[in-house]
Formats: C-alpha cells, sequence, structure tokens
C-alpha cells in the first residue's frame, strides 16, 4: 500500500473515515517543550553559548549514531531475511502464540511480524543491545506493512514500544561490568532485582498501553488483515515451502551449539576468567546467534549469501530515514542538559523523590535514562566507582537495567517506518518508565545488604 492509497483520494464514501485528520503528535509538544525550555533556563543561566554548541553537537551525534547503525542493520536485517525464508520466524512465532496472540490481537496468525518482535525481545531479554536495535526495526516494518493509515501509530506499534522501553532483562551484563571492574565484593548481586523492577516496569508499560488504546480508540487494521491473508503483493506469508531441518542437517545445528559453548566454557577455565564469564555471555551470544542463523538457513536450502547481501541492503536505506528523527531527539536532549534545566528539575522533584526513599545520588540516573542510555551509563558508572558497594550504587545499578531509553526508542523504531503520529506510544513509555524507577528503589532497598 503506498502512500497515496490512504490520503482519501479515490476512496469510498464507507471508507472516508479512516482518513481523519489527526491532531498533533505527542512528540511535537514534548520536543517542543525541550526547545523551549532550553532556551529559556540557558538564557537566565547566562548558558546560551553551550546550549547552542549542544545543538551543533547534537545533530552531528545523531549523524554519527546512523551511520554506525547502518553496518548493523544492513547485517542483522539480512539475517532475519535468511531466518524469514528458513522458516525461523515461524517456528518461534508458533512457540509463543499464546502470549503473543492475547497481547497482539490484531496480528494476523503467522505473521512474519510476531517472530520478529520475539526475536527483538529475546535479543533485549539477554542484553544483545547491538542486535536488538536492528531486530526491533524490522519488526516495525512488518507491523507497518498492516497499518492502514500510514504515518501514525497502530496499536499494535504503541503495545511493542511499551514493551521495548520496559524490555525484560535477565541479564544486565554491562551493568554488571562496571560493578565488577569498580570491586563491588557481589557485582551480580543486581541481577534478581533487577529482573523483578522491569518485570514490574513491563507490566505497568502493558497495561497502560492496553488502557490508553481504548481511551484512543480502536485502530482499524481489520482490512489490511484480510489482505495479508490473502496473500497480497505487499506482505507475504512466514511460512516457506521448504524442507525442515533432519537427518544430518539437524545434527549439524546440535553439533555446533555444543561445540561453541564447551569452546567458550573451556577458554574461561583455561584462562581462569570463569567467575566473570557471565558478564561477558552477550559478547558469546552474539557471534553465537549469526553462526547459529546461517546454519539454520543452510539446513533449510537457503541460498545464506545471496539473501543475506540482498536484505542487508536495506539497512543503508533504513540507516538515511532515521537521520532526522535522531536529530531532533539528541538536539532536544542535549539542548535541555546544556542549559542547566536537567540540574533545575532535578532540584525541583527532589522532596518527592526523598519521600519515596530515592538517594539523591540516583536521581540524575532517573531523569537521563528515558533521555539518553550512554549519557545514563556514564551517571551510574560514577555513582558505583565512588562507593561500590552502597545504596546508591546499588540502586542506580538497578535504575540501569530496569528500564531504556524510551525517546531514543520511538526516534529510532518510528523513524525507520515514517511514522510522525506517536498516539500515545509515548505515554505508555514513560509511564513503565516511572514505574520502573520506583520498582527499583523499592527491590534495591529489599535486597541491599550493607558490608560488613
Amino acid at each position: 500500500m503506498g502512500k497515496d492509497d490512504v490520503t482519501g483520494h479515490g476512496e469510498s464514501p464507507r471508507q472516508a473515515p479512516l482518513e481523519r485528520s489527526p491532531g498533533p503528535s505527542a512528540m511535537n509538544g514534548v520536543w517542543l517543550w525541550f526547545i523551549v525550555v532550553s532556551i529559556l533556563v540557558g538564557a537566565a543561566n547566562g548558558k546560551l553559548e553551550e546550549v547552542g554548541r549542544a545543538s551543533f553537537q547534537g545533530a552531528r551525534s545523531a549523524v554519527e549514531l546512523a551511520i554506525g547503525l547502518v553496518g548493523a542493520m544492513a547485517l542483522w536485517l539480512g539475517l532475519m531475511r535468511v531466518a524469514e525464508d528458513a522458516g525461523l520466524i515461524s517456528v518461534l512465532a508458533r512457540g509463543v502464540r499464546p502470549v503473543m496472540a492475547k497481547l497482539f490481537r490484531d496480528i494476523p496468525e503467522g505473521h512474519p511480524a510476531m517472530g520478529a518482535m520475539v526475536m527483538n525481545i529475546a535479543a533485549n531479554m539477554m542484553g544483545m543491545g547491538n542486535a536488538a536495535t536492528p531486530l526491533g526495526i524490522k519488526a516495525m516494518q512488518e507491523l507497518d506493512k498492516l497499518n492502514p493509515r500510514k504515518g501514525e501509530a497502530t496499536d499494535a506499534m504503541c503495545l511493542f514500544l511499551a514493551i521495548n522501553t520496559s524490555s525484560v532483562t535477565i541479564l544486565p551484563l554491562g551493568v554488571m561490568a562496571v560493578r565488577a571492574a569498580a570491586g563491588a565484593r557481589d557485582p551480580g548481586g543486581i541481577l534478581v532485582p533487577t529482573l523483578l523492577a522491569t518485570c514490574t516496569s513491563t507490566l505497568v508499560a502493558v497495561t497502560a498501553a492496553k488502557i490508553l488504546a481504548g481511551l484512543y480508540g480502536k485502530e482499524p487494521v481489520a482490512q489490511a488483515s484480510a489482505s495479508w491473508e490473502r496473500g497480497g503483493p505487499d506482505e507475504a506469508p512466514c511460512e516457506v515451502a521448504v524442507a525442515g531441518p533432519s537427518g544430518w542437517r539437524r545434527w549439524i545445528l546440535g553439533a555446533y551449539t555444543l561445540a561453541f559453548f564447551f569452546a567458550v566454557i573451556a577458554h574461561w577455565a583455561v584462562r581462569g576468567e570463569s567467575a566473570r564469564g557471565l558478564q561477558t555471555l552477550s559478547h558469546a551470544l552474539i557471534p553465537f546467534l549469526m553462526g547459529f542463523l546461517a546454519l539454520y538457513g543452510l539446513s533449510r536450502q537457503v541460498n545464506v549469501y545471496q539473501r543475506l547481501c540482498e536484505a542487508g541492503a536495506e539497512g543503508f536505506r533504513v540507516g538515511v530515514k532515521i537521520i532526522p528523527y535522531l536529530v531532533a531527539i539528541l538536539v532536544a536532549v542535549g539542548m535541555f542538559r546544556a542549559s542547566g534545566a536537567l540540574e533545575l528539575f532535578t532540584s525541583i522533584v527532589d522532596p518527592f523523590t526523598s519521600f519515596l526513599g530515592m538517594p539523591p545520588e540516583t536521581l540524575p540516573v532517573a531523569l537521563v535514562r528515558p533521555l539518553s542510555g550512554s549519557g545514563a551509563f556514564a551517571i551510574m558508572s560514577e555513582v558505583v566507582v565512588k562507593s561500590p558497594d552502597s545504596l546508591e550504587a546499588f540502586i542506580a545499578s538497578i535504575m540501569q537495567g530496569s528500564t531504556d531509553t524510551t525517546f531514543y526508542i520511538i526516534a529510532v523504531y518510528f523513524g525507520a517506518v515514517g511514522v510522525t503520529r506517536v498516539r500515545y506510544a509515548l505515554w505508555a513509555g514513560l509511564i513503565g518508565d516511572a514505574a520502573g524507577i520506583m520498582a527499583s528503589v523499592f527491590f534495591g532497598r529489599l535486597f541491599y545488604s550493607p558490608p560488613a
């Protein structure tokens, strides 16, 4: 379905209501608020020069970030195409169908979007950030094929974003590595409280998305779903007519898996690195998954190299497409921090956060986390290095692993499919962030044990 197909031109009167003119995007107001407040606070603080410099730095960083994503997207979008052609996406979709079908009732059974979302969520859970973003973009592209109103987020898109911005984290590997390097006596002590906090944020974000979906009104997706079920030209079913892995092909996959993990564990044992093996697990999982997807495609008689190159070209187009969205977000965030508005906002909300039992040192982490992942990580690292075994370091570590960068995810995922009207996706994500922060404080205090 092209853009002209959803403008209302040539549509019958019965279809016209689908093309009502929506109101301004929520991101429009938020972005404008960031810019205006940054300028006014910067003027009051005498930091207009820093604000202007931050705007150029943010624009440059956005382009550099997008270019850096191009290679990863080309690789992983290509691998996703191999997995789709081999039928692995269909297998994953069937495995989680009971849960996903209840959450995403508007997605037709067996649609590639299901499998793509599953792989993205799984990558986030295992801390595979480099792979999670391209997989999430692929899932958003599949969801956009079911979108009857291009440029406006559907309920499924909003729910998927809510799950992503509060995604369940099993292994907060980067945070654990910082704690270990700082000399914390129990670097892995944040595992259970982080899991509980991120489960809380995900549950709240999903609930908020469902409630907001009812308030915003039901999205008309039946027409697009029917088009896919008929096998329209733009929607390809997930099932493929190739032989499944059997005989020696299945043995190859099993042997590869066993050999890989045996080699990794043996290396850790020989080098005496078993104690930090869990912290480096994500570095092992990414190359393992690449090899597994390639072998799985080969076992299903897919021309892996050719399909990888053909589909990987899409990564370059997506990388260019998201640049304006990243520029808008990173410029606004950079100006907000440079103007001193973040410090001002921190001082205003400090009495409320203190009432909740949040240590003052962790408040910057909580405020920056939805805006900048690298910024929040740097602040968290500073708190941990300063006092590795303190309560504030423990809670800051949980905060870093329990939520995600909401504004960045919205900019990248929606930008990849040209969605400018995000509806309630931003609010669902921020509600999940707030729940994750409060849960981090609660579970941090519950699980923290002071050093003897």
